[in-house]
C-alpha cells in the first residue's frame, strides 16, 4: 500500500513539474505560437469536461452545448469593454471610463446566467431523447447564435457580425496578463509572456474543473445520472427522481460552458459570432465520444488531440498541397485528414482511446 502511495504521489508530482514547464520549454523556442496553440487546447478540455456531464454521464445528446460558451464570452465582452458605454449616453454618464467589471465578478455571474440558461434549454426537452433531442438542442444553438449576430439594431448590443473588441484582459494581484511579467530570484530571471501567465490561468480552472466532475462521478448524483444513461424506465422504477436529474445535468453542465466563455473571451480580447458555429459544438461532441464517454482521462485526451491535431496536421498538408500542385488547399487537407483519422479511430476503438473500465450496456449496443 505504502509503494502505490509513493507511486502516485510521484507520479502527480511529475505531471505537476511537467504541467508548469511545459509553457516555458515552448515559450524557449522563440515562439509564442505553440502556447496559444496549448492555450485553446485547454479551453477545449474545460468544454469537453462540462460537456462529458450530460452526454458521458446522464446520456443525453446535446449539440447545442456552443450557446453556453456563448453566454458567457458575451457577457463578460459587455461588462469588460467600452462597448456598452459607447453604445448607451446614460451608461457613459455614470462610467465615463467604460464599463470595466472585475473578471472574478463576471464569471461568477456568468456560471449563474449560463446554468440558468441550461435549465431552461432542459425543460422543454424533458422528454426527448436520442435523435430529437439533438435535433432540439442543435436548434437551440443556432438560435442563441443567430440572435448575437443580429443583436445590433434597433439597439446595438452584440455589434453584430463586427463582434466586440477592446475586451479587458485579466487581471492578477493588480497586474494585466495583457502584458509579459519578469520575476527576478536572486541571479535567476523568468520572463512570463502573456499567453504564458493565460496558460497558468485556464489551467487552473481546468484543474478545478476535473476535481468537481471526478467528485459528481462519485457522488450519489452522479450514479444517478449514469443509471438514466443505462436504462431510463428502470432508474424511474427504483424511485429516482429523472426529471430533476436531468434538469441538474444541464444546468451543471452549462456552468462550465459559461466560465470557458469568459475564459475566451479574456484571452481572445475579443468575441464574434463566428466563434460558435454549429461545427463548434460538434467538435466537443466528438472529443468527449473520441476519448471515451464518461471517461475524465478519456475526455481531456479527446480534447487535446482534436484542438491540437489541426495544428500538427499543418505540416503534413504543406507538402501534399505541393504534390497536388496547389489544387488542393492546405485547410481542405487540413479537414480532409481529420476526418479520415476520426473515422480511423472510430472503427479501431468504438468505445474510444480511452473508454471507461465501467461502462455498461449503453457502449456495447
Amino acid at each position: 500500500m505504502m509503494k502505490t502511495k509513493a507511486g502516485k504521489f510521484v507520479t502527480y508530482l511529475l505531471v505537476a513539474i511537467a504541467l508548469l514547464a511545459l509553457p516555458l520549454i515552448l515559450q524557449s523556442t522563440g515562439s509564442n505560437s505553440w502556447v496559444r496553440i496549448v492555450d485553446m487546447a485547454l479551453l477545449y478540455v474545460l468544454l469537453a469536461l462540462g460537456l462529458n456531464i450530460v452526454v458521458g454521464y446522464a446520456g443525453l445528446l446535446d449539440l447545442g452545448f456552443i450557446a453556453f460558451f456563448a453566454v458567457g464570452a458575451y457577457l463578460y465582452a459587455l461588462l469588460a469593454s467600452p462597448h456598452l458605454t459607447d453604445t448607451f449616453a446614460f451608461l457613459a454618464a455614470h462610467f465615463p471610463n467604460g464599463l470595466h467589471m472585475n473578471f472574478w465578478i463576471v464569471m461568477f455571474v456568468a456560471g449563474i446566467l449560463a446554468g440558468i440558461t441550461g435549465l431552461i434549454l432542459g425543460a422543454p426537452v424533458l422528454k426527448l431523447r436520442g435523435d430529437y433531442l439533438a435535433i432540439v438542442t442543435l436548434g437551440f444553438g443556432e438560435i442563441v447564435r443567430i440572435f448575437m449576430l443580429n443583436l445590433d439594431r434597433p439597439i446595438n448590443i452584440t455589434n453584430g457580425p463586427k463582434g466586440i473588441s477592446n475586451v479587458d484582459a485579466v487581471t492578477v494581484f493588480g497586474h494585466s496578463m495583457s502584458q509579459r511579467l519578469t520575476v527576478e530570484l536572486g541571479d535567476w530571471r523568468f520572463t512570463f509572456e502573456s499567453v504564458t501567465l493565460y496558460y497558468y490561468l485556464i489551467l487552473f480552472f481546468v484543474l478545478m474543473a476535473i476535481v468537481i466532475a471526478h467528485r459528481l462521478q462519485d457522488s450519489r448524483i452522479g450514479r444517478a445520472w449514469m443509471a438514466i444513461r443505462e436504462d431510463e424506465i428502470a432508474a424511474k422504477a427504483m424511485g429516482l427522481n429523472t426529471r430533476n436529474l436531468k434538469l441538474a445535468a444541464f444546468g451543471t453542465s452549462a456552468v462550465f460552458g459559461g466560465v470557458s466563455g469568459v475564459l475566451f473571451a479574456s484571452f481572445m480580447r475579443g468575441v464574434y459570432p463566428e466563434s460558435f458555429i454549429l461545427m463548434e459544438s460538434v467538435m466537443v461532441v466528438a472529443m468527449v465520444v473520441l476519448g471515451g464517454l464518461g471517461h475524465i482521462p478519456g475526455v481531456i485526451l479527446g480534447a487535446l488531440l482534436l484542438a491540437g491535431l489541426p495544428e500538427l496536421l499543418r505540416h503534413v498538408a504543406g507538402p501534399l498541397t505541393e504534390l497536388t500542385d496547389g489544387r488542393l488547399a492546405p485547410e481542405i487537407l487540413r479537414q480532409l485528414l481529420i476526418a479520415l483519422a476520426m473515422v480511423v479511430v472510430m472503427l479501431l476503438r468504438p468505445k474510444g482511446l480511452w473508454p471507461s473500465p465501467e461502462h455498461g450496456k449503453s457502449l456495447a449496443k
